[in-house]
This record gives C-alpha cells, structure tokens and sequence, in this order.
C-alpha cells in the first residue's frame, strides 16, 4: 500500500514561517524528530520510507502555492498511488488557531493550493488535514493574514500543532481516513 503525503506551502525565503506554510513547516517537525532529509526531486522536496509495512512519499511542491495540483498529480501518477490514499496538509482561516480536522472530500474554500489539486485531479474527493491558523484579521486583510509570521504565542503552541498533525498523518497511514477523524475531530 501506498501513500501520499502533501505539505502545502510556497518556496522561497520570504514565505518560511508563515501561516500558509504550516503544511511544509509539519513535514519539516515530522523529518528533523525522525532525522531524516528531504532531497530534491520533480516538483519538489520529497522524503521517501517506510511506516507498518507501507510506503510513504512525503512531498513539498516548489510549484508555488496555486500549482500544487501539478505535483500532487505527477507524483500520484508516477507512484500509482489511489487518491484516497493522498493526504493535503493545508492551512485554514476557518478553524481556530491550532485546531485541526480531517476531511475526506471538500472544497477549496478560497484556498489556492487546494483549488489547483481539484482543478488537476478534476475531483474534490481527497483527504485534507485542515490545521486552523484562525481568522484574527481585519475584513479584507486574509492575505496578509495567511502570509504573516506566527505571533510570539502562537510560536510558543506550534509545536504542539506540528506534533499532532504528525500523530493525525500517521494514523491515517496506519488505520485509515474514518477511524483516524473519529480520534482526531
């Protein structure tokens, strides 16, 4: 069995610790905790190993936000991964900072990242760990929102987010999507 795993986030110096990056900024928790590296590859950074006898491709598009769809789909393709086995981590205005929920299927709700992979996979009907980096903004200010840095508090949580969100991805590699949103929603 294969699996899948995508960190949503964009490339570059001027995007590392932001909110819409928290999907890289998990995968990264997930790869230092276990020492491991990503190396370079097609459309992004990837970590590749084993879990409970399943192979897992762990990926960080360098597509920039709005294409991801055109990594995720290469590397479901190359890999003959099955959709439902493929898992977006992806930041959300709509959940309080610091909560997280897994999802089955869904809209994009205005977010980039994942309005490429549906577009790409021509479905919405994929797994997505939704990690809440809250809706603390001024009307019309989201972008800022989504690409400021973390405040001095909420830095001070992050790692309890990051190591919830590996807990939730490890889970649904061991015991599926349904048995992993009853523990984890």
């Amino acid at each position: 069995m294969k699996y899948l795993i995508c960190g949503l986030g964009n490339i570059g110096q001027e995007y590392q610790g932001t909110r819409h990056n928290i999907g890289f900024d998990v995968l990264d928790q997930f790869a230092l905790m276990k020492k491991f590296a990503f190396k370079s590859g097609r459309y992004g950074d990837l970590l590749k190993l084993r879990f409970k006898g399943k192979s897992i491709l762990f990926l960080k598009p360098n597509t920039y936000m709005n294409l991801s769809g055109k990594a995720v789909k290469y590397w479901l393709n190359k890999e003959k991964i099955m959709e439902k086995n493929c898992l977006i981590l992806t930041d959300d205005l709509n959940l309080p900072f610091g909560n997280i929920r897994l999802k089955g299927k869904g809209g994009h709700g205005g977010h980039n990242g994942l309005k490429s992979i549906a577009e790409e996979l021509k479905t919405d009907q994929y797994p997505r760990l939704r990690i809440g980096v809250g809706d603390d903004f001024v009307q019309g200010k989201q972008v800022e929102h989504v690409l400021g840095r973390f405040s001095e508090a909420e830095n001070k949580k992050l790692g309890e987010i990051k190591e919830k969100s590996i807990e939730c991805i490890l889970s649904f590699v061991s015991i599926g999507l349904d048995r992993s949103m009853n523990v984890f929603n």
